[in-house]
Order: structure tokens, then sequence, then C-alpha cells
């Protein structure tokens, strides 16, 4: 008697009854799916195959037909089955879309509103300290501005972790020479560097090199911060290497040096070696930061390190073309009031009234004469109609009044050789990209005393 059976097997490959457990994770999931499909298409050809092969000569028509429908409800079952997956699939992605929707402008928000006071808080503590003052109250001052450093350096990391695991920064590739990072930032390391008794050796280049500038700045800074931080005694070298592919820009100290099984360890979040300060309040993320943005730049990395003997870290950086790239001349290091600030005529519209009265005190402190304002209108009631030399403008003054693009686009429209400053604390490669295209320059908030006075000097002496 012929089997007429509409039971498959266990082993049978065409068991569609089987329980099937799906992956986890949303692609592997969508792609089991997608297999799945296809089995169940493979599955549906065979049994119209066996279905028309038992209706010929000498088959059971009935069982034939009776088989057939069973497994068509089971297709069908499935097929359903699998259409609910695939909606469930969709409708996940469509909700983890509008969170890292919710994550960006939150990490926007974030950025803009809690680095204004401390921004505020910074410049008041900067000019504050070129008061003169009894040295317990600079020792106090001192504190302060180490405080609000320490507070800054916190939040700005966990900004940029953020932001570039969830895809928010973009590099602003442009042509610059290398020296306009390097010279302010050793500069400003070596104060650091002296202050725990080490000595920060520095070669100048002058080479040409194309990145972002910002990005590329934090990468070199962690480099600087961690062979300060780890050197007991001796020095820290900052310089380059010219090699064939592209410029080598390397940080050596002669620290503890770093064991070969902590080496690829050190680029992961919250990993450190080596023991803690009292004094050291990081997080272990900055050179998880600088792995990101390296790997973003397409700039490699490289460790060379001999337990006891110190470490240097390096990035390599392409040249850029000397034809493509705008000179600049270089600002005066001079003294805090140097002859390029004196009498200079400076703007200030931040829609923040402690930002703009902690710029006027440091502005003014700096020999500069300073109006500020909330606005265009509030500018030109506060005497905004007489000629200035430089706008310093805040990307973000409220829906009523427009970016600050908006605004130094007017004001150079009335005065055609007004230099601006774009102040944000919007991390954004967009803003900073269209501010370079309308021949603006751009500081990130918080702004940094120094680097401020350098780039003032260097627009009014240009002037």
């Amino acid at each position: 008697m012929a089997d007429t059976s509409t039971r498959p097997s266990p082993a049978s490959p065409l068991d569609l009854a089987r329980e099937t457990e799906w992956p986890a994770d949303p692609t592997a999931r969508e792609n089991a799916l997608r297999e799945e499909n296809a089995r169940l298409r493979r599955i549906c050809q065979a049994l119209m195959e066996r279905v028309e092969a038992g209706g010929m000569g000498g088959g059971a028509p009935y069982a034939a037909f009776e088989h057939s429908v069973l497994l068509a409800e089971q297709v069908r079952e499935r097929t359903e089955q699998l259409q609910h997956t695939l909606d469930a699939l969709h409708r996940a992605k469509s909700e983890a879309e509008a969170a890292n929707l919710s994550k960006t402008k939150f990490l926007a928000a974030v950025s803009h509103d809690l680095l204004q006071p401390l921004n505020a808080a910074r410049l008041f503590a900067s000019a504050l300290d070129d008061q003169r003052l009894p040295e317990s109250s600079r020792r106090l001052v001192g504190q302060i501005g180490r405080s609000l450093k320490d507070v800054e350096a916190l939040l700005g990391t966990l900004v940029d972790i953020s932001r570039l695991d969830a895809g928010v920064l973009a590099p602003d590739v442009a042509t610059f020479r290398v020296g306009e990072l390097l010279d302010a930032l050793a500069e400003e390391y070596r104060q650091m560097a002296a202050a725990r008794g080490l000595a920060l050796h520095y070669v100048a280049s002058s080479v040409v090199v194309e990145s972002d500038l910002a990005l590329l700045a934090r990468v070199v800074r962690n480099f600087l911060s961690n062979s300060i931080r780890y050197t007991e005694r001796g020095r820290v070298l900052l310089g380059c290497r010219r090699r064939p592919d592209g410029l080598e820009i390397v940080v050596g100290d002669t620290g503890p040096g770093i064991e070969p099984a902590q080496r690829e360890a050190i680029f992961q979040e919250f990993r450190r070696v080596g023991p803690r300060r009292e004094q050291d309040r990081g997080l272990g993320l900055g050179l998880a930061i600088v792995d990101r943005i390296s790997g973003m730049l397409g700039h490699p990395l490289a460790l060379a390190s001999r337990p006891g003997h110190g470490a240097c870290f390096s990035v390599r950086v392409p040249y850029g073309s000397p034809a493509a790239l705008t000179a600049r001349r270089q600002a005066d290091e001079g003294g805090p009031a140097s002859h390029a600030l004196a009498g200079a005529r400076i703007w200030v519209i931040d829609d923040d009234p402690d930002v703009g009265d902690g710029m006027r005190a440091l502005l003014e402190g700096w020999g500069c004469r300073v109006v500020t304002a909330r606005s265009l209108s509030e500018l030109e009631a506060e005497g905004g109609a007489a000629p200035a030399d430089v706008l310093l403008v805040d990307y973000h003054l409220g829906s009523a009044t427009g970016d600050g693009l908006a605004v130094a686009a007017e004001l150079q429209r009335r005065q055609s050789h007004l230099a601006v400053v774009v102040v944000t604390a919007n991390h954004d490669a967009g803003v900073t990209a269209e501010a370079r295209r309308r021949g603006y320059d751009c500081l990130l908030k918080p702004v940094k005393p120094l680097r401020l006075r350098m780039l003032l000097t260097s627009l009014l002496t240009q002037r």
C-alpha cells in the first residue's frame, strides 16, 4: 500500500514545522530571514514538482492533492510569520534611527548649553589671572582655572566619544602649514611641562599638510597630555619626520614606557596603564578618541616603546599642496599686551551676557576697546556704527536674531574690511566649513585665551 502520510520525516529538508531561533543582531536577523525566504521558495518549487509527479499515471491523485493542500497551508503560515518578523524588524530599525537622531540632538544641546557657562567661567578666570593680585589670591585663581580645565576636559571627552560613536562628526579637511598647529601646542604645553619639572623640546616645521586641523589637534593634544602626565623626570619631544607617504608628527617622552602586552589595550575605552595619580582625573578615553579620529581621517598611528625608557606616539598626515594654501602671517607670540592688540576695536556678539562680560574683561586686559551686545540691534544701539577691526560672534544667537553667520554677513556688507571670528560650541564640521567658505575664522568653545590672542594678533597684523 502506498504511503500517503502528509508528515515529513524529522530529518527531511522539507521540515516546515521546526522552530527557528533568529539572531538578536538586526542585520544578522535580516540576512537570516532572507535566507529563510529563499529556502521556502525552493521548498514550494519542490512541492509543486512532487505534486505534478504524483498526479501522473499510477499515482494516488487524491492523496497527492491532500498532501499539496497541507504543504501549501504550512508555506502560507511560514510566509505570514516571515512577513510579521520583517515588519517587526523594520519597526525596530525605525526606532533605532529615531533614537540615534534624538541622541544627536541631545549631544548638540549638551555641546552648546553646558559649554556656555563653562566658557564664561574660564574667560572670567583668565581675566582675573591677568590682574595684579596677592600671591594667596593668585594661587586660588590658579586652582579655579585648573578645576575648570578639568571639567572642560571631562565634558569634552564624553561629548566627543559619543559624537564619534553616533557618526555625527565629519572631517573638514583643509590644507595648512603644520606649524600653525604645532607652534600653538608647543607654547601651550611647554608651560604645563615646566610646572611638572619637565623640559619640552619642540622642533618646528613649515611643511604643508592636508587634514582636519581641529581633529588633528585633538590627536596631538592627547599624545602631549599623556606624555606629560606619566613622565616623572626628563623631557618630552614634539617634532616631525618626513616620510615618503606623509609627514609623521611625533611625541616622545622619557617616561616609564608601555609593556608590549598593553599596547593594544591602551587604545580601548576606560583602559589605563601605570599607577594612577591623585591629580589625574581622566576617564581613560583619550587614546580611544585618538584611535577613532585617526581611523576617520585615514591617518595611521604608530607606537614605539621600551619599558623603562619611554614611549613614542606618532600620527602620519598626508602632504598638502603649497599651491592650494592661502598663506597666513604667524601670530606675534609676545607679551599679553602686544602692540597689535593695543587699541584694537573689537565687537563681541553673544546672546549669553556672562560670556560677553567675560570676553570684555579678557580683551580689555589686552588693551582692546570692546563693545559687547546680544544681537545686531543691540550692537547698533551700543555704538556699533563706528568702524571696528574684528567681530567675535557666537554661532547660536537665538531664532529671533538668526545665526552668527548671517549677522557677520550683514556687518561685513556695511564694513567690507571687518575681520570675523565665529565662536561656537557646535563641533559639526559643516559649521566650520561654511565659516571658512565665507572667509571667517572659527574658534570652538570653551575659548582658550592663548589661541584667541594669537588669532587676533594674526588678524590685526595682516591689516
